[in-house]
């Protein structure tokens, strides 16, 4: 008999993989996508932020009665919301008003509080992105408390170890190429050090902005892809990870998120139209029996009111 869930925590990971159905390669070759919003906030970032909780919290760094903060774009932050309320920790959030408002709002239902760095324009900029870590940097000198500081932390590889276990299973062995998009770099990085000890030869795609495209030698940049593209190279980044890096835009992004919801019926966010769009380049270089698994990262779910300002106007009944 399966063993029932403890706390909402223990439903985090095994998530389905499934393959697309209309939006597919004409030469046949397959996608399949990871569904991580099926973890408990709709986010893949559940998986990290669990991770980094419970290595502080088995090696000392954080103690009972302990505070937490962070540095977010929102689905990090709204992930260690969760496991803080279950866990019993106050969190301070450091996070901007270039992020989607329904991520504020889950982060404060949860109980963190919010540090808000204005934007430029509502757009991810290096600078923003250096600006809130500075400001977490600064909370948790002041009050003592586990800066999990996720640009760095090395806990995090474990859990995405632990999903590329789980995509290896599901796909049956069988997979010729891993496309992700890079944030932290942490998930891109730890599935494909995962995937790579099954077998070494599967190509790795990393996903960056066009407008920002710095892992692949372009200038610094301000797009709307909300969790990815820092503005510049990420400590967990290595060079030699990936074997090729795809650029994609905001627009192609959030054009293939409406794609998904339209044709497949999976309401995403633009990181996982991102992933979609270069995991489509990926499969016409690797031609006809091919199978590629990328990420549907997280929820559309927590972008409603950014994709509703994008959305066409409706004609007016006859």
């Amino acid at each position: 008999m399966t063993a029932q869930p403890r706390t909402v925590l223990d439903r985090i990971g095994n998530t389905s993989l499934i393959a697309l159905r209309t939006i597919a390669p004409a030469n046949g070759a397959r996608i399949l996508l990871k569904l991580e919003n099926e973890n408990p906030t709709g986010s893949m970032k559940d998986r990290m932020a669990l991770a980094m909780i419970a290595a502080a919290e088995a090696d000392g760094r954080l103690r009972p009665g302990g505070t937490v903060v962070e540095y977010t774009g929102g689905s990090t932050g709204v992930s260690l919301s969760l496991v803080c309320a279950v866990k019993g920790y106050a969190l301070d959030i450091v996070t901007s008003d270039a992020f989607s408002q329904e991520k504020l709002d889950h982060m404060q239902l949860l109980g963190a509080r919010l540090h808000i760095v204005a934007s430029d324009g509502g757009r991810m900029t290096e600078k923003l992105t250096k600006d809130m870590i500075e400001e977490a940097r600064l909370i948790a000198q002041a009050k003592g408390s586990f800066w999990t500081d996720q640009m760095k932390n090395r806990d995090q590889l474990a859990a995405y170890h632990r999903m590329a276990d789980e995509i290896w299973a599901q796909a049956g062995g069988r997979i010729d190429g891993f496309v992700q998009s890079v944030g932290t770099a942490a998930s891109l990085r730890g599935v494909a050090e995962g995937l790579r000890r099954h077998n070494e030869r599967i190509g790795i795609v990393a996903v960056e902005p066009a407008e920002s495209a710095v892992l692949s030698g372009g200038p610094t940049g301000a797009h709307k892809i909300d969790g990815v593209g820092a503005g510049y190279v990420v400590p967990l980044w290595q060079a030699g990870l990936a074997d090729a890096i795809e650029r994609v835009s905001t627009e192609e992004a959030m054009a293939m998120a409406f794609r998904l919801a339209r044709e497949e019926g999976l309401f995403a966010g633009t990181s996982t139209g991102a992933n979609v769009t270069a995991a489509l380049r990926l499969a016409e270089r690797l031609g006809p029996g091919a199978t590629i698994v990328t990420v549907m990262c997280d929820t559309g779910m927590k972008y409603l009111k950014t994709f509703g300002a994008k959305l066409p106007a409706q004609a007016a009944p006859a």
